[in-house]
């Protein structure tokens, strides 16, 4: 600068000083400016003669050195001793913040900022206090900031966890009726490449602080709307980690290797013998004084994947009881799943009553109830034997048609036996067998806490009762079905009416028309209904318009007499 000023003030000419001091220099400057080396004096008016304009090229210049600023920052984050990598680190920081507001050197700036591994708190400030700034930093930064802004952590969490709930609930209430591809259906590997999980995986990285965050922002979340879906993704979060063989957290969660058996279980739809054992363990072997970790492992337990294969498991092992005439005290295996089933059920109370301790058994569910589901079996394995023996003799025998009140009155007072209850149901309607589904019916109108009347018990029935299509021709089904359970709750219960439209979407042609005509009347949206509802009652009303026939235009009936052409007649002979 001083060389210059003696240059300028000293010179008589001085435009041709300045034009020698860039000739011998190289001088870059931000678009406008000039790059003026030796090399360059004939390749520029090469440039002149293509048109391309100066700004251009000095444009061009200047975002490769900005790549190849990039690149050696990235470099100076690997090489060298820790301490003087990062000290080199800061003092970069320290000599170019000033100049983050630039779009042109930001990235460079935030470049810095993201491989320094704590950045000095004043700097953090600044970027958070400038929206645009904090838009523009890296998740790596931005972790740094959310550890000790729990308000700001939870306004980036809160819109993906809504948008979560609502990628579930759209599951439970798609158009699209199967047995073979249900909620269930995806693999728990599958499920955890959704996009809000492997969002929150990143934003939490490797830092246990924003991980205990989340979990205790979706414990407050369950707590306050009783939503299970929260659950599963406690437990899609903590294997999503161990996917990406994050240590710093997994090591630290103590649910890691029980969610990890448990992932497994659901993977096979089936705890087998081995993993049994190795879950029972888990358990087992929680320490006094450290029983507040019952209350995650009851939250993993609620996650409704493993009610599913917990409950898909229960009615296997009756099955298998039958079979080897024991009783379900007599089986250690039926035993612990009942205890896991138990556990997750309470998860809510627990969490809330801040009271860690495994919930009891009932003996009744054990000596009671389960010996009458297992008659359940019974009587239709002997009915039908019954119907493959010759009836000379004897008249038709008629499929048992009562229920004990002792199973209503289990269904309507003991969540674990409502639970095995629902997925017995749902079993023998998978097995096509219309006997037991319409014997056992009648029980569901009232059940513990509604739970017939839940999103995923009627998702998953709803798909089963698509395999009894044929049944719904008949009267006597159609009125059990919807008279006896359906209608009984579509008037209180919105998602009851959304899940009876879903079905009748897919199966309507196979409903009686008289039956039909009366269930449209019944189904008919009120004013206080949704906006789901009145959608799909439209649906449902516009394939029920194309499948009548179109009226017969009047007109006159034409006359059989067509008039015949005259023929003249052959000369006679």
């Amino acid at each position: 600068g001083e060389a210059l000023k003696e240059t300028l003030t000293n010179c008589t000419e001085p435009l041709k000083a300045i034009e020698q001091f860039q000739v011998g220099r190289v001088a870059v400057e931000v678009p406008g400016g000039g790059v003026l080396l030796p090399s360059l004096q004939s390749a520029l008016p090469f440039l002149d003669l293509h048109g391309t304009p100066r700004l251009e090229f000095h444009q061009s210049v200047f975002d490769e050195l900005r790549e190849k600023l990039l690149e050696r920052v990235s470099a100076i984050a690997l090489e060298g001793k820790v301490e003087e990598r990062y000290k080199k680190l800061e003092d970069l920081l320290e000599k170019s913040f000033s100049l983050v507001k630039m779009p042109s050197i930001q990235p460079v700036v935030m470049c810095v900022m993201k491989h320094l591994p704590k950045v000095p708190e004043k700097k953090l400030k600044l970027v958070m206090a400038d929206k645009d700034l904090y838009k523009a930093c890296a998740v790596e930064v931005k972790r740094q900031i959310w550890q000790d802004n729990q308000a700001l952590f939870g306004d980036e969490v809160s819109p993906l966890l809504k948008q979560y709930i609502l990628e579930k609930e759209n599951i439970l209430f798609s158009n699209d009726i199967s047995v073979l591809h249900n909620f269930f259906s995806p693999s728990p590997k599958t499920r955890r490449q959704g996009e809000v999980v492997q969002k929150l995986t990143q934003m939490i990285g490797k830092n246990v602080k924003l991980y205990d965050m989340v979990l205790q922002f979706l414990r407050t979340l369950f707590l306050r709307t009783r939503n299970v879906h929260y659950c599963t993704l406690r437990a899609e979060l903590l294997m999503s980690l161990h996917d990406l063989e994050i240590s710093e957290i997994c090591t630290v969660d103590p649910c890691h290797k029980f969610t990890w058996c448990l992932d497994a279980c659901i993977r096979e739809k089936f705890v087998d013998n081995k993993r049994a054992r190795e879950l029972q363990g888990f358990l087992d072997g929680v320490k006094k004084g450290q029983e507040q970790v019952l209350g995650d492992l009851s939250m993993i337990l609620c996650d409704p994947f493993a009610i599913n294969t917990l409950a898909l498991s229960t009615i296997r092992h009756l099955q298998d009881l039958v079979g080897q005439d024991t009783l379900p005290r007599e089986s250690p295996d039926l035993l612990l799943l009942l205890r896991m089933l138990s556990l997750g059920q309470g998860a809510w109370d627990m969490i809330d009553s801040q009271v860690f301790k495994e919930p009891k058994m009932e003996a009744e569910l054990i000596t009671k109830f389960l010996p009458m589901l297992m008659s359940f079996v019974v009587d239709d394995l002997t009915f039908n034997v019954d119907q493959k023996l010759p009836s000379e003799e004897k008249g038709p025998i008629p499929y048992p048609s009562t229920i004990p009140e002792a199973f209503t009155k289990f269904l309507q007072e003991n969540r674990i036996a409502c639970e095995i209850g629902l997925y017995y149901i749902l079993h023998i309607t998978k097995q096509r067998n219309k006997n037991v589904f319409l014997r056992l019916l009648p029980a569901l109108v009232e059940t513990f806490s509604d739970l017939a009347f839940s999103d995923i018990f009627l998702h998953l029935l709803t798909g089963n009762l698509t395999l009894l299509g044929d049944e719904f021709a008949l009267e006597e089904f159609c009125t059990s079905l919807f008279d006896g359970f359906f209608l009984t709750a579509c008037s209180r219960k919105e998602n009851v009416h959304r899940h009876v439209l879903r079905l009748l979407l897919h199966l309507h042609h196979k409903v009686a028309p008289a039956k039909l005509e009366s269930l449209q009347k019944a189904l008919e949206p009120t004013k206080q209904s949704g906006e789901a509802v009145k959608e799909l009652y439209n649906q449902l009303t516009e394939k029920l318009e194309l499948r009548k026939p179109s009226p017969a235009e009047v007109t006159e009936t034409p006359s059989m007499e067509l008039p015949l052409p005259t023929v003249p007649t052959p000369a006679s002979r």
